[in-house]
């Protein structure tokens, strides 16, 4: 089947009138719309949406392909743009977007036209394809220029020779959730790379069309090594005892090169079976916790940026009662962001458990985990209690898996219904309420009787541990310990404390947002997204910010927070700043005593963890290359 047919004269732009991504997204999808192509424009401008917030379609080099396949498309089309000046995309490599094929799919499309729009991914990889789209002057020129690579393309593969036979041979896999354009593009990326280096190569796509080009069991057995690229599951037991390197599908697209070199090196690690299918999400103990922690805080994070700035927007509109112990909800508008942000937060830990169990126990271990989570918050253990339940609702559900796998066949129907979220529920529970959470409540009687021990008798110390503390767990014991302990104090007039203690909360979201502004090479895009959400957050005193910036690299973040919030603390017991006001942030600092050195103190402390940070996290490219 021919691109063209697919492509047509109405569904192209020669010159995209806008300049921002949100609004080529709008541009297009109303040309597939007026194009009659579309049953339903809203909804298929929702699946887009929802493609494009899983990660960039971007994929560089001045091109982006956003899709999606849905029973919103009436008729399998692309809709293509145009921008000779380019616009910001949000793409792989950070350079301005020129060309935009957007792809509708829709929901029963035949395999024919899918293995087209995937063709037409595979072209893109071609640097004259794409200057030659660039500079075309009318829209017969662009059908023309289809055209020509396509029949180009089926004639190489027809005349393409046998490789020879005594070479290592490199095995691939290739998939992500959509299965339409970064599967196959990362697969011609690794066989367009394995050709100019004389490497032997075969590559199986597991696309919308479900598994092609399938590994053999005897290429299994004579591969070097296979790479796993994917961000969706992939049966991975067949490769049991061989050297496997697992990456994201983006990682193919940008670097085939390097990770052909790895394979070659053998520098992976020997996959071991495991008893059900898994994905890349499962690999070696310290890469599957990361992964399955990763699960849950990006599912998490929508609530904590959500729920945080409704919050700090409460704060706004309450200033004039600055100082009161219900401030945020002193009138009827700052009241509902104040309820609309808290009840935000209030799901904020039981889904970081419910996701982190998810992922190591599938679907079934999501009850487990919401339940484990919601204990952990009631229960005040907080953060760590949560990140414990998550874990804890995960493994727990595995364990029944293997418990009840001897149950008639007739019963299978009821395992996930029933069996496991009784089971899961009333164990997590159980360990939840009699295990961990008593100790935490323990814990934090002790820390609140061994602050009020130390008194008055050492400012800046007191200041260095109360910052401190306000970092350790963002939101958890240690930090509401040191929370209560200030707000104790402002009741008694001693508002040194409570400012002590806001300015180590602030910190921590304050010193991550400055890192991920000037130190971009140590952060993901999602986390430098997120960062900008923090310089609201930190200055809205919501140290919970920092949370899935913690989760995720914690060697790094924790020891960064906990310096700079300790030194914000210190020195503002130093220089004598005093809050009468219990929460607030930057809204109060009107009421603040000394309030121009405060921000100093607020200031150097941010500094300081945004420079740890640098200096402690790996930089994003290694990690990649690593993972």
């Amino acid at each position: 089947m021919k691109i063209t047919e697919l492509i047509k004269n109405d569904t192209i732009i020669l010159e995209l009138e806008s300049i921002k991504k949100e609004d080529v997204l709008d541009e297009l999808i109303n040309k597939l719309d007026e194009a009659g192509r579309l049953n339903d424009k809203q909804e298929y401008k929702k699946e887009i949406l929802k493609r494009e917030s899983e990660g960039t379609t971007g994929i560089g080099e001045g091109v982006a392909i956003p899709h999606a396949k849905t029973s919103a498309v009436k008729t399998p089309s692309i809709a293509f743009g145009r921008s000779k000046d380019g616009i910001d995309f949000d793409s792989l490599d950070g350079e301005p977007t020129h060309l935009f094929f957007m792809i509708a799919a829709s929901e029963g499309a035949h395999n024919d036209h899918l293995k087209t729009l995937q063709k037409l991914s595979t072209f893109l990889m071609d640097e004259n394809f794409r200057k030659e789209l660039l500079i075309a002057d009318t829209k017969k020129e662009i059908l023309d220029i289809i055209d020509k690579k396509q029949i180009e393309k089926e004639g190489l593969e027809k005349e393409k020779p046998k490789v020879e036979q005594n070479r290592e041979k490199i095995l691939a896999v290739t998939a992500c959730p959509t299965g339409i354009a970064h599967t196959y593009m990362a697969a011609d990326a690794l066989k367009s790379k394995a050709e100019k280096m004389n490497v032997d190569i075969k590559v199986e796509t597991n696309g919308s069309t479900g598994v092609e080009n399938r590994l053999t069991d005897e290429e299994i057995r004579e591969a070097t090594a296979i790479i796993i690229s994917a961000d969706t599951k992939v049966e991975m037991n067949r490769f049991d005892g061989k050297v496997v390197i697992q990456t994201p599908v983006s990682d193919a697209i940008k670097q085939p090169g390097a990770l052909i070199e790895r394979a070659l090196e053998k520098n992976g690690d020997i996959y071991e079976a495991k008893e059900t299918s898994t994905s890349t999400k499962s690999q070696s103990t310290g890469k599957g916790i990361y992964r399955n922690l990763m699960n849950g805080v990006s599912n998490m994070l929508p609530f904590v940026v959500g729920g945080g700035i409704l919050i700090a927007l409460a704060f706004l509109f309450d200033f004039n009662n600055a100082g009161a112990d219900n401030y945020g909800s002193g009138n009827e508008i700052a009241a509902f962001f104040n309820t609309l942000g808290g009840t935000a937060f209030s799901f904020m830990l039981p889904v970081l458990a419910g996701f982190i169990a998810s992922s190591i126990g599938d679907r079934p271990a999501l009850a487990p985990g919401f339940v484990g989570g919601a204990l952990a918050a009631n229960g005040n253990s907080g953060f760590l209690g949560a990140l414990l339940a998550g874990f804890l609702a995960g493994y727990i559900v595995k364990m029944l898996r293997k418990l009840f796998s001897n149950l008639p066949q007739s019963l299978e129907g009821i395992k996930p219904v029933l069996l496991f979220p009784l089971f899961g529920i009333l164990i997590v529970g159980a360990i939840m309420n009699f295990i961990v959470v008593p100790p935490v409540e323990w814990l934090n009687t002790g820390l609140n009787s061994w602050l009020s021990g130390l008194g008055g008798a050492n400012k800046l110390l007191l200041g260095l541990i109360l910052g401190g503390m306000m970092a350790v767990d963002m939101g958890g014991p240690v930090n509401k310990a040191a929370y209560v302990f200030g707000v104790a104090s402002v009741a008694e007039g001693n508002g040194h404390i409570m400012a002590a203690v806001m300015a180590g909360g602030m910190v921590p979201p304050l010193g991550i947002a400055l890192a991920t502004t000037f130190f971009k090479d140590k952060f993901t895009e999602k986390e430098i997204d997120a960062g900008k959400t923090n310089y609201v957050m930190g200055l809205s005193f919501i140290t919970e910010g920092a949370i899935p910036f913690a989760a995720a690299d914690p060697k790094a973040v924790i020891p960064s927070i906990i310096a700079g919030s300790a030194i914000a603390g210190g020195l503002s017991a130093v220089f004598g700043a005093s809050s009468p006001a219990p929460h607030g942030g930057i809204f109060v600092f009107p009421v603040v005593t000394n309030w121009l050195l405060y921000i100093v103190a607020i200031l150097v402390g941010s500094i300081v963890t945004s420079i740890l940070l640098k200096l402690l996290k790996k930089s994003v490219a290694l990690g990649e290359v690593e993972s």
